[in-house]
């Protein structure tokens, strides 16, 4: 099975989640951002299931036309179109006993989704160009990105196969609300990664590229992370220096061709021109205040990740805490 990093409360009460659906043969969503790790939740779902020594098999239905699509899924007999010279048995059928990835499941066409709805309620198919019924026993676990719900009441996607698929949804949390996984995400790709470069040792991040990786919103999530820690890895002039810097956005240079839109930390530091006359002692203190609360509940009242959101030293914080009368904040758990 493959491995999950994780031990944020909202990511350890999703896997409990999909320990309890696991044994089912019912079908299951698992909907999430992109880059979230919906595929390797749907793999778990598979391997922590009875049909584990059977096959999982995984299907991308964006990246195949309706036509193509359908002879991938139900199969084809010899001769039922050109360049069909062989009876070819579809992922239905290959994974007859295990289970059936549909990922990108939003992209199917709505005829195409009747004949899957047809497979959930009967467990038969026909292979395209033939007339025998064939049976199988497939659980589907349907992943996507996308409000399944607003499509089926736009009339983009049938309510009675959502109905049937639907029968859980496992949501996968972005890592913006898994603060305290990042940095430990952050160290098991950078040690793949200084392995895979033929590097001794990962010497770790600094502070700053610490803070850094904390502060971000990560729109990717874990592929955005994976990819940025990767990035920095290898950049790293020096094998046993720790990471200092991190190469958040691979397009950032100063000779970028004109006309191309803003890098996100330019959008980012952009301001609107302060308004004056103002009281600065009291402008500086409402900030600070602001940026403090802000800081906890980005890091679910975990003083200590929330020192490192501000670059702050644990004393450090608690001292401001209870400068600004912040109770919630500094009777919370210090772990």
């Amino acid at each position: 099975m493959p491995s999950i990093i994780g031990e944020a409360p909202v990511f350890l009460e999703m896997l409990e989640h999909v320990s309890r659906a696991a044994p089912l043969s019912k079908p299951v969503l698992v909907v999430g951002e992109r880059g979230t790790g919906k595929e390797l939740i749907a793999s778990r779902l598979h391997f922590l299931s009875g049909r584990w020594e059977s096959r999982i098999v995984k299907v991308n239905c964006a990246a195949l036309t309706e036509s193509i699509l359908e002879s991938e899924l139900f199969g084809h007999e010899a001769g039922s179109f050109t360049g069909a010279t062989r009876t070819h048995a579809g992922h239905f059928e290959q994974a007859d006993g295990g289970t059936l990835v549909l990922d990108e499941l939003a992209t199917v066409s709505l005829r195409m989704q009747e004949k899957i709805l047809r497979v959930i309620e009967y467990g038969e198919i026909q292979r395209v160009g033939g007339s025998e019924t064939h049976h199988v026993d497939v659980r589907i676990v349907g992943s996507t990105n996308a409000d399944l719900r607003g499509l089926a009441a736009a009339g983009k996607f049938r309510e009675d196969l959502l109905d049937r698929l639907a029968f859980d949804v496992i949501t996968v949390p972005p890592l913006r609300e898994r603060t305290e996984d990042i940095l430990t995400l952050a160290n098991a790709f950078a040690i793949n990664m200084a392995s895979e470069l033929r590097r001794a040792l990962f010497p770790g991040f600094g502070p700053r590229a610490s803070s850094a990786l904390l502060k971000y919103d990560w729109p990717g999530n874990v592929r955005e992370l994976k990819n940025a820690v990767e990035r920095s890895v290898y950049r790293s002039p020096d094998d046993g220096a720790m990471i200092n810097d991190i190469a958040f956005d691979p397009f950032d240079s100063p000779y970028s061709p004109s006309g191309t839109a803003p890098t996100r930390a330019a959008a980012q530091e952009r301001r609107r021109a302060p308004l004056l006359p103002a009281d600065l002692t009291q402008r500086v203190a409402d900030f600070e205040q602001e940026l403090l609360e802000a800081a906890m509940g980005r890091a679910k009242y975990n003083q200590r990740l929330a020192a490192d959101l501000l670059g702050l030293s644990y004393d450090q914080l608690r001292g401001k805490l209870r400068k600004y009368d912040i109770r919630r904040s500094a009777e919370s758990a210090d772990d």
